[in-house]
């Protein structure tokens, strides 16, 4: 079992990287282009624009697949509180009595009188294409034209947090839809990286951060995934991991019907609060050494926690044996990056790393920055040997 001192001390050591910056902000959004315009009266804003997918387009450049929160500037009037929501082909407004909801979180509001807990959004998110210099460090194009935007009802609440991946010639796009339907995962797909087919639903309810590796392993598809529930098992005295959610496997040979792994993926360690809770976060890309996975854990605190990057290298042919790993952060939210959007600020402490590409002696890492910006990272690639 680790030592449960040596992994608090491990969570708290910071890492400086030289190339480490924000490429895209709130007030970088041109919501005049926006798929909501024409529809709603109320004036919205960005809330953020984070959490990008990223992969690399056939002319070398670099694309970020940006989820935008577009947000009621004023979600409470007339004694209400309102919801954006895609409605066949329109994007409407729904009132709920301020009585029933609880609005201390800006990015939602949670309804009273259930056996169980509903929510609602302030915010829509659609996802938005930023084309980047080769490095990352600077904006190309910014492709309103080709944003993805919800086009049924399993997703009449957005689209979130795309990861991209590149399997033989095909790029694979995994999102979150939200909806009272369900909480699902759903799957995109492209022949240029830019220009994305709707496929379906690939995994149901409430089963987040799905990352389909960066190749095939014995001629199937593999995927980190992350089901989330309300009741878990207690692991026995003394045992090294936590019980919580996890980072689960799944099989399948087409990319579309998958199979639940039968042994557990990457799971939390007991002795550190650092992964009381985690999840995927870039899809795995193959190394000399076996799979490279980034991966997000996360430390109680306030009402979101603080969010750190961390990374494990994961056998080539069987990816739940973990063939070496790092207690320390690889990356941690970064106050300095923030300091000029400072105003916009509404979450410290969060950093949630979702892109990743081969930059030569270095990966170029896409994070969310505060659920707010786009913030790209160089990482030598000396750092995972």
């Amino acid at each position: 079992m680790p030592d449960s001192q040596a992994l608090q001390g491990a969570a708290t050591q910071t890492r400086h990287y030289d190339v480490d910056k924000l490429v895209l902000t709130p007030d970088d959004i041109d919501l005049s282009q926006s798929p909501l315009r024409g529809h709603i009266d109320p004036e919205t804003y960005v809330l953020g624009a984070f959490n990008p997918g990223l992969l690399r387009l056939p002319n070398g450049n670099l694309l970020m697949m940006v989820r935008v929160a577009e947000a009621l500037r004023q979600p409470i009037f007339d004694g209400h509180v309102h919801a954006i929501r895609w409605d066949d082909g329109r994007y409407v407004l729904d009132a709920w009595p301020l009585e029933l909801a609880d609005t201390a979180d800006p990015r939602k509001f949670t309804l009273h009188g259930g056996g169980w807990k509903i929510m609602a959004l302030t915010s829509l998110s659609w996802l938005l294409p930023v084309e980047l210099t080769p490095d990352g460090l600077e904006r190309v194009a910014i492709h309103y034209d080709k944003a993805v935007a919800p086009q049924n009802s399993l997703q009449c609440y957005g689209i979130e947090d795309a990861r991209c991946s590149k399997v033989g010639d095909r790029w694979l796009m995994t999102t979150c839809s939200v909806s009272p339907e369900r909480h699902c995962t759903t799957l995109y797909s492209s022949e240029n990286g830019l220009d994305w087919t709707f496929e379906d639903i690939v995994l149901d309810h409430q089963n987040k951060d799905m990352l389909i590796f960066e190749g095939l392993i014995n001629g199937e598809y593999w995927a980190q995934t992350r089901p989330l529930g309300d009741l878990y098992f207690a692991y026995p005295p003394g045992s090294e991991w936590r019980a919580g959610p996890s980072i689960n496997l799944s099989t399948s040979k087409d990319g579309l019907y998958w199979k639940p792994y039968r042994n557990p993926g990457i799971r939390p360690h007991s002795g550190t609060v650092a992964t009381a809770r985690m999840g995927g976060g870039t899809p795995p890309t193959l190394t000399d050494d076996g799979w490279l996975a980034l991966w997000h854990g996360v430390e109680p605190k306030e009402i979101v926690g603080i969010y750190r990057t961390y990374w494990s290298i994961l056998d080539k042919d069987d990816p739940s044996q973990t063939v070496r790993t790092d207690h320390r952060p690889l990356l941690e939210a970064n106050p300095d990056l923030t300091r000029p959007i400072d105003h916009l600020m509404y979450l410290r402490d969060v950093v949630f790393t979702t892109g990743i590409a081969d930059g030569g002696d270095h990966y170029v890492v896409a994070s969310g920055e505060a659920d707010l910006a786009c913030r790209i990272t160089h990482i030598p690639k000396t750092l995972f040997i």
